[in-house]
């Protein structure tokens, strides 16, 4: 199991809280577009306010979003090739 890093938390809760939706399958340019963007508007309490929130409303939904989003993040900022794989209905 890895270890969180205070700066994939907050990369992490900034994704989370963004526009970007995991079917949309964005790419790491828009990922870490989303971030920064995010980062600004919001600022790091508000994105941590926002996760805070809908883990409070609807954890059911917010536990895969927020699992979606680290992952994303650890393949983005890291250089990993290896993303997150989908399974495909046949």
């Amino acid at each position: 199991m890895a270890t969180t890093t205070t700066f994939e938390a907050v990369r992490a809760e900034a994704l989370f809280a963004s526009d970007l939706q995991s079917s949309q399958c964005p790419a790491r340019g828009e990922i870490r577009g989303a971030v920064a963007a995010t980062l600004r508007r919001m600022g790091v309490q508000g994105c941590a306010a926002r996760v805070a929130g809908e883990f409070g409303d609807h954890p059911e939904t917010a536990v895969a979003r927020m699992a979606w989003a680290l992952a994303e993040v650890r393949a983005t900022y890291t250089g990993r090739r290896h993303r997150p794989m989908r399974s495909i209905a046949a």
